[in-house]
């Protein structure tokens, strides 16, 4: 029978049916701190969200090792693993806040306000943080911490279905009644495993309810106004200016992907270039609002606009290959895209950047910092600001509206993404962000080929195959590529006519298969007479290297 007021109460629940049930209250909270989080959020930008101010700590904070376990495992989905990762945390981490609050509404409420603390100081001192990015971490926890005792409450109700507390002598030794704010407050923060204590079933699961509705919309509410700071429109409406140096015509034949199924094209297209970075959230810069600082070791330092940048008369466009020190041998992680920008050697020396610079620290939005070796930015002669990529602005996750390459280097010491400032300075007086964690200062790309197809213990028909990859050297150029099959003689493969020195080469070798396993190694010379290394070294510190092979099996 149910008591005044429709609420069902038990005797006294199950304790392991309370204990699930307040675990599920601790996840329940938690979903709503970070809905209300994301809510505010969007007003502020998504970087100060809890889960990605928490998640840009932990890549500044997880040892290189590990960095280069999760690129190798996941590739560029190692941002959306390390989200996963970071959730699945919180979410544990709610379960356990569930059970202790269960136990003490005061331990509950404190577990939740460490989640929240957490959260703020991953806010304020990540590098372009700010005071308001404190704000979603410090609500959330708020309203997580009401979530959790509006949940736990039905979950240890007094036995008794008398509709008034049981009275308490006061200070005075007069019996009076514990109603008002004052009781309530009392009877939520006190301790909840109490013997004699019973379950509301339905309070729970409207309370649950509730809970859920405020996680949705105040979540899904927050995902939507995040969007007003997407710059998808303003890019896709920013004009390009036709570059005073353009790349030079493709020969007749250029590609050799076009005859070699499996052959990785000379072009990459946008969508499938690779991306490495440490930015959870894309940084998102109106061009109306975009500036680039110059300070140090120039005589003449001044910031720049966009429409400064693009309005110059001697923007270059280059076919440049790109690869990231990341890349394992035989890795991925490289690609080749047209580039339009400004030629970088003739804008430093314009701002008279002094000789006694030997690094330039690029700053991007995002507070990331490169360390540049000045004599490379002069002396490169393709080295750029790039506004443009294979034909468009470029894309913003690859550094809209202005990143930085220099041909040569690994891109954590030359290709500054959502670049905004760029200080002449020396290695002496400043380490930035991957130096800092024992990188080499200096990142020259090695000579480095691969194998495209046949793929890696991929089965086909004994006789006459294609064997093909591409090779690059940057600033050098590929001269020769040259194939071993098992046990056999190398043998020079057949190159893609030669365009520019930044740009990889294709090349293939036409080969008559046995039946059976075969193993096929690739190694490649620079123009200059440089081959391909054959010992095998790790990307950290300064790029991997050795000769890529692959088994294979005819049939």
């Amino acid at each position: 029978m149910a008591p005044a007021g429709g609420q069902h109460t038990a005797p006294t629940a199950g304790r392991g049916v309370r204990r699930l049930l307040a675990a599920l209250a601790g996840l329940l909270a938690a979903g709503v701190a970070l809905g209300i989080a994301e809510l505010f959020a969007g007003f502020i930008g998504a970087a100060s969200s809890p889960v990605i101010a928490v998640g840009n700590a932990a890549i500044t904070l997880t040892p290189e090792s590990v960095k280069q376990f999760a690129i190798s495992t996941f590739g560029e989905d190692d941002k959306i693993a390390l989200v996963v990762g970071t959730l699945v945390v919180i979410a544990v981490y709610a379960l356990v806040i569930g059970l202790v609050g269960l136990r003490s509404r005061r331990l509950g409420v404190a577990g939740i306000a460490v989640f929240g603390l957490v959260g703020v100081v991953a806010a304020l001192t990540r590098p372009a943080g700010g005071l308001f990015d404190a704000v979603p971490s410090l609500v959330g926890a708020v309203a997580g911490s009401l979530a959790l005792l509006a949940l736990l409450r039905p979950l240890t109700l007094p036995t008794s279905s008398a509709p008034h507390a049981e009275p308490t002598a006061g200070a005075t030794g007069t019996v009076q009644p514990q109603d008002g704010l004052l009781g309530r407050v009392r009877d939520v923060l006190g301790s909840g495993d109490r013997k004699g204590t019973g379950l509301d079933r339905r309070g729970f699961l409207l309370t649950s309810g509730v809970a859920v509705g405020v996680t949705a919309v105040a979540g899904g509410g927050g995902r939507l106004l995040q969007r007003r700071f997407d710059v998808a429109g303003a890019r896709s409406e920013l004009a390009l200016p036709t570059p005073a140096s353009a790349a030079p015509a493709l020969p007749a034949g250029a590609d050799l992907s076009a005859s070699v199924e499996g052959l990785t094209p000379l072009f990459t297209d946008n969508r499938e270039f690779y991306r490495v970075d440490t930015a959870i959230t894309v940084p998102q810069i109106r061009p109306a609002e975009y500036s680039l600082e110059l300070t140090g070791m120039f005589d003449t330092p001044r910031t720049y606009s966009l429409d400064d940048l693009l309005g110059r008369s001697d923007l270059i466009e280059r076919d440049i290959t790109l690869t990231c020190v990341s890349n394992e041998v035989g890795g991925g992680l490289a690609g080749t895209a047209r580039w339009l920008g400004v030629p970088l050697g003739a804008f430093l020396r314009e701002n008279g950047v002094r000789d006694t610079s030997d690094q330039l620290v690029c700053r991007s939005v995002d507070g990331m910092t490169i360390g540049a070796p000045t004599r490379s930015a002069l002396d490169v002669p393709d080295a750029m600001l790039a506004l443009a990529m294979n034909g468009e602005p470029l894309p913003v996750e690859h550094g809209f509206p202005v990143r930085m390459l220099i041909p040569g280097l690994y891109g954590y010491v030359s290709a500054c993404k959502w670049i905004t400032g760029i200080e002449a300075t020396t290695y002496d007086a400043f380490d930035a962000y991957w130096t800092e964690r024992d990188w080499a200062a200096q990142g020259p790309i090695k000579v480095a080929s691969r194998i495209d197809t046949p793929a890696p213990l991929r089965r086909f028909p004994a006789g006459r195959r294609a064997i093909a990859g591409v090779a690059w050297a940057q600033t050098r150029g590929i001269g020769l590529v040259e194939v071993k099959v098992d046990d056999g003689d190398w043998l020079p493969a057949e190159l893609s006519p030669e365009v520019d020195a930044d740009l990889w080469r294709q090349w293939v070798l036409p080969f008559d298969f046995t039946p059976g396993s075969h193993s096929v190694t690739v190694r490649a010379t620079s123009e200059d007479g440089e081959l391909q290394t054959d010992a095998r070294a790790t990307p950290f510190p300064n790029g991997s290297s050795g000769w890529h092979q692959i088994v294979v099996v005819a049939s």
